[in-house]
């Protein structure tokens, strides 16, 4: 199966030349340290910064250059920081044209559950979840295909308080790609060597199909 770092630059690859590019907190902001440098993709951080790089070197950090999750990160050439509420503003407006989130659970219709799981006591805060949902042009998620104990996190229906309706086009697992496809739920793109897509249907807790 995939590692992280391996999701992220499968993720990655996927991203067409000239593309505006949200990344959220946990592996989406890895995706950065993947993006070919001859490609032009424009990545956008809800804190306020257009045009960010990978994580910078080790003795190149800037303590004031810091993604939404409190990374550092670097400017791309041409790239720009800016008032939070001009970075919503962008978001609010349509113009990403992807981002790309985490999340606790993706139902086959698209829901995505990204920010509370009532499993602690601390109070759960959505964030910028929402906005980026409703206002992308376009969701892909990449998460772990199940928990830690193997709960399924691909599902029928949500049982998770909902971040958006509807609004997942794919999923990048450890495990495999998958569509979100109208009238007919997840679509397998794409399975890890060595996996069989029986192997991922039963770590699935929704029906699986694929183009064949």
């Amino acid at each position: 199966m995939w590692n992280r770092t391996q999701m992220a630059a499968r993720v990655a690859q996927d991203i067409p030349e000239g593309w505006f590019v949200n990344l959220g907190i946990g592996i989406p902001t890895m995706v950065a340290d993947h993006v070919p440098t001859e490609r032009e993709v424009i990545l956008h951080s809800e804190n306020g910064i257009l045009g960010m790089g990978p994580a910078p070197a080790p003795d190149k950090v800037d303590p004031w250059l810091v993604n939404a999750g409190k990374q550092p990160v670097t400017l791309r050439p041409g790239g720009s920081f800016f008032h939070h509420a001009d970075s919503f503003a962008m978001i609010r407006g349509g113009h990403i044209d992807l981002c790309v989130l985490g999340a606790f659970e993706v139902a086959e219709n698209g829901d995505i559950a990204n920010w509370a799981t009532s499993e602690n006591d601390s109070a759960p805060a959505v964030g910028g979840a929402m906005d980026l949902a409703a206002g992308a042009k376009r969701l892909w998620v990449v998460m772990e295909h199940t928990t830690k104990d193997g709960t399924p996190k691909l599902v029928e229906s949500c049982g998770y308080p909902l971040t958006a309706k509807s609004a997942v086009q794919r999923v990048y697992t450890n495990l495999a790609v998958v569509d979100v496809v109208a009238g007919r739920g997840f679509v397998v793109k794409e399975i890890v060597p060595g996996m069989s897509l029986a192997d991922v249907q039963a770590k699935t807790a929704a029906t699986l199909h694929t183009d064949g």
